[in-house]
């Protein structure tokens, strides 16, 4: 074992509750951290950037992307930021560990790679004026976030995109305080999801242009879950009429489900709406990595007479990373029709 695979493996092992989205370690105890609070009023630029207070936080892009080839695209790029205490300090004695990932999916194919680094040395980080994230060599970083490039590459696969926002930020639950289950656990939430992109992803057959849209969801939080939560399945949609929504599913060890989820307005008007009003029913699962995984879909939404289909553009796209998930972009049908994106965690 080389140094880095050592460092890694040191890395996950302290880590590993931190990290795994979804399942262990988030319904543990908030341990001395700092912890959500309903009412906080939320500032900016300040909290585009780090919260080394809190537990577990993350800067997460998603992007739909159509290329000069005719293709459907998807995009992602991901900064966790983990804390072994709540603090920051110089050099490799700093709590702060850092994890990034990255992946880029076609129709067929589905590439992925992970970096992992320690807070206090500079590998990794977030400033939030001039903004930027960065772990290694990627990047995600402009004068402010709405305007912003986002490069990643791994050993077979690379990005390199233009982002610019074309709406406002937009407050998840309770003007930013999003409650995760019956109990009460909530983190701190704001999206982007007015990106509008261009670049050029690299294959190994060639470069390909691209344009299309993305989302940035930011989130924060030390004990976002509850004890008897197991994992999540989130989804950001982008319909053809201008509306949005952001909808998720967190399932529990009885067999029930926490739903909570915001409709957004074109003009980026957030109406956010409680547990049980949005429902989600799988109707199609595929064989991945030994596991069956739900890849179609049943979104509904009354009150917004909202009855789509969201299936899967690619069924593998499955996230072999220290801390498995999947993830990749959707296609919408049916009441309303458009695009996204879909995480699915603790079917490993």
């Amino acid at each position: 074992m080389n140094v880095k695979h050592f460092l890694i493996a040191v890395l996950c092992v302290l880590a590993g509750p931190l990290f795994a989205q979804g399942f262990a370690g988030l319904g543990t105890d908030a341990d001395g951290f700092s912890t959500p609070t309903r009412g906080t009023e939320l500032t900016f630029p300040e909290d585009h950037g780090a919260h080394p207070d809190y537990r577990i936080e993350w800067w997460y892009v998603t992007a739909n992307l159509k290329g000069e080839d005719g293709k459907d695209y998807g995009v992602q790029w991901t900064l966790f930021r983990s804390a072994l205490e709540p603090q920051t300090k110089d050099g490799w004695q700093d709590p702060q560990i850092w994890m990034g990932h990255a992946a880029l999916t076609t129709p067929t194919r589905h590439f992925v790679a992970e970096r992992f680094a320690r807070g206090g040395v500079g590998q990794a980080g977030v400033t939030a004026t001039p903004f930027a994230a960065w772990i290694d060599e990627w990047q995600l970083a402009g004068p402010e976030i709405g305007s912003v490039n986002m490069s990643a590459q791994g050993t077979d696969f690379a990005y390199e995109l233009s982002m610019t926002a074309d709406g406002p930020l937009v407050f998840q639950g309770d003007e930013g305080y999003s409650v995760k289950s019956a109990s009460g656990q909530a983190s701190y939430y704001y999206s982007q999801p007015f990106y509008r992109v261009e670049g050029t992803l690299f294959l190994p057959e060639g470069p390909v242009k691209v344009t299309g849209s993305a989302w940035l969801d930011r989130e924060w939080s030390s004990q976002p879950l509850s004890d008897n939560q197991t994992g999540w399945d989130w989804f950001s949609l982008s319909f053809e009429t201008g509306e949005k929504m952001m909808g998720f599913r967190l399932r529990q060890t009885d067999g029930a489900y926490y739903t909570s989820g915001t409709w957004i307005a074109p003009d980026g008007t957030p109406s956010p709406f409680g547990d049980g009003v949005f429902k989600a029913v799988p109707q199609g699962t595929a064989r991945v990595k030994d596991k069956d995984v739900p890849v179609e879909w049943r979104l509904t939404l009354p009150d917004r007479e909202l009855d789509v289909a969201v299936k899967a553009l690619n069924p593998n796209a499955w996230m072999d990373t220290a801390f498995p998930y999947w993830e990749g972009p959707v296609m919408i049908s049916g009441s309303h029709k458009g695009r996204g994106y879909l995480e699915m965690t603790g079917y490993d």
